[in-house]
């Protein structure tokens, strides 16, 4: 499947204008859009992006805050066009970070008996809890070796995946918010990620859930139904990242949490992690 070209179209060395039109054009804003939202001229925007007039710092951020570049990538914007970085990144073990890390914990710990975790933009696991190592027993050591990563231990065919019930939507799910972060960043190494998850070979569907499986209910959203020693779990998940982070580590952070989509889920959760 074809994927969304990043900015990257556009060198650094270039200078700050490609840059920034890279962007733009990524993000499907016309020069006049761009203007009016950040209370310039098209004309202006037009000379930024030919190279003939050089943004000030406040108007290279501004720009950037309106095309919804990634926080990493303002950095870049600003040393293009001459600046010196705006944010910092700050290692995750760095005592500037304390609180940060034991929020986290605290927050994932509470959330026990359900799972959760936190990973970075390359979708490696910075933290888990409980519910979560519950559903990787039996994984090989292979996989679960630092760093470990959320879309491999789910889509590799000795990790999960021969255990999600609808793997073929879940994986779909998985994919297509690949494809929404490599469009919204300029990695690489997240574009080289995607395309090895996506031609891991997708195993023969399960055709019979076993006495386990509990009536059906109506989903409000698209569930993972995974099988936990011959019962099948069903969750719903979501994704939470910090508000208007200024550090480039913390921005690229997110939670995602593992809510039951059934009673017998809740029930079994209950009684295995009391």
């Amino acid at each position: 499947m074809t994927i969304v070209p990043s900015a990257t179209a556009a060198r650094p060395d270039q200078g700050v204008g490609p840059l920034l039109r890279a962007w733009r054009e990524q993000r499907r804003v016309s020069q006049l859009e761009l203007a009016l939202r950040a209370d310039s001229s098209a004309r202006h925007i037009s000379f930024i992006e030919t190279g003939r007039s050089r943004p000030s710092e406040e108007m290279v951020l501004r720009l950037a805050e309106h095309l919804d570049v990634p926080v990493r990538e303002r950095n870049a914007l600003l040393l293009a066009a001459g600046y010196a970085p705006r944010f910092p990144e700050t290692p995750l073990d760095d005592p500037a970070l304390d609180a940060l890390r034991e929020g986290i914990e605290r927050l994932i710990q509470g959330y026990e008996p359900y799972p959760a975790l936190v990973f970075d933009a390359a979708y490696h696991v910075v933290a888990a809890n409980r519910g979560i190592m519950m559903l990787l027993d039996g994984i090989p050591e292979s996989l679960l070796r630092p760093p470990l990563n959320t879309m491999r231990l789910a889509l590799h065919p000795e990790g999960l995946a021969p255990r999600i019930r609808n793997l073929r939507e879940w994986r779909g799910h998985l994919l297509e918010q690949m494809r929404r972060q490599i469009a919204l960043r300029r990695s690489e190494s997240l574009r080289e990620l995607y395309e090895e998850v996506s031609a891991y070979p997708v195993p023969a569907p399960e055709t019979d859930d076993g006495p386990e499986q509990p009536d059906p209910v109506p989903y409000f959203a698209l569930p993972m139904r995974i099988e936990h020693e011959g019962r099948t779990l069903s969750f719903i998940s979501s994704t939470s990242t910090f508000n208007t982070p200024m550090d480039v580590t913390v921005a690229e952070l997110a939670i995602e949490t593992f809510l039951p989509a059934d009673p017998s889920t809740v029930k079994y959760l209950h009684s295995l992690l009391p």
